[in-house]
């Protein structure tokens, strides 16, 4: 009776060796299947190749004069750009900081004085201000004036009056030549 026991498939080395080959064997079909299987839904959670190029916008600098503004599109938002006169870098620059709304000084909002950079809605309630185009109201402070809610900005794109809680926001932007600007 002991020797039945023994040479038995169950108790053998070689019974095992085979089941554990066709445990390791039914488990990596199933999981290379479910990963198959799974890849399309995981896929469609990347962005979209349209909204990829959106990511970041280049802009030539080059026909921009000096007391002119500009405004590009990056990721669906207008964005301004001036073309600052070394009078509204000056009169930036002297504000003092500690007595404004939200605290930041014009250094910190650019990389290089003479543009200024900043996305061109509203910290209020996201309304688009005025002051880009000649001739249009700047505000109290030669900057941009929202007038649905009557939010004057700077010309370093600073709070300085009105119910807009903070600054108008400056995107990540850096220069990739003198003349050239990489949004995002």
């Amino acid at each position: 009776m002991a020797d039945t026991a023994s040479t038995s498939p169950e108790h053998s080395g070689e019974g095992v060796t085979r089941r554990d080959f066709l445990l390791i064997s039914t488990c990596t079909v199933g999981a290379v299947g479910t990963a198959i299987a799974v890849w399309p839904f995981i896929d469609t959670m990347n962005p979209a190749k349209d909204t990829l190029a959106l990511a970041s916008t280049g802009v030539d600098l080059s026909a921009v004069e000096e007391g002119q503004a500009i405004t590009v599109t990056w990721r669906g938002k207008p964005v301004f750009i001036r073309h600052r006169t070394q009078e509204e870098i000056d009169t930036a620059r002297a504000v003092d900081v500690a007595g404004l709304p939200h605290p930041e000084s014009d250094e910190d909002r650019v990389q290089k004085p003479e543009w200024l950079v900043m996305v061109g809605i509203c910290t209020h309630l996201g309304c688009i201000p005025v002051g880009q185009k000649a001739g249009q109201l700047k505000g109290e402070y030669n900057g941009w004036f929202c007038p649905c809610h009557g939010s004057h900005y700077d010309t370093s794109g600073r709070i300085r009056k009105g119910p807009a809680p903070l600054n108008l926001p400056v995107p990540p932007y850096e220069f990739v030549d003198d003349t050239t600007i990489r949004i995002g």
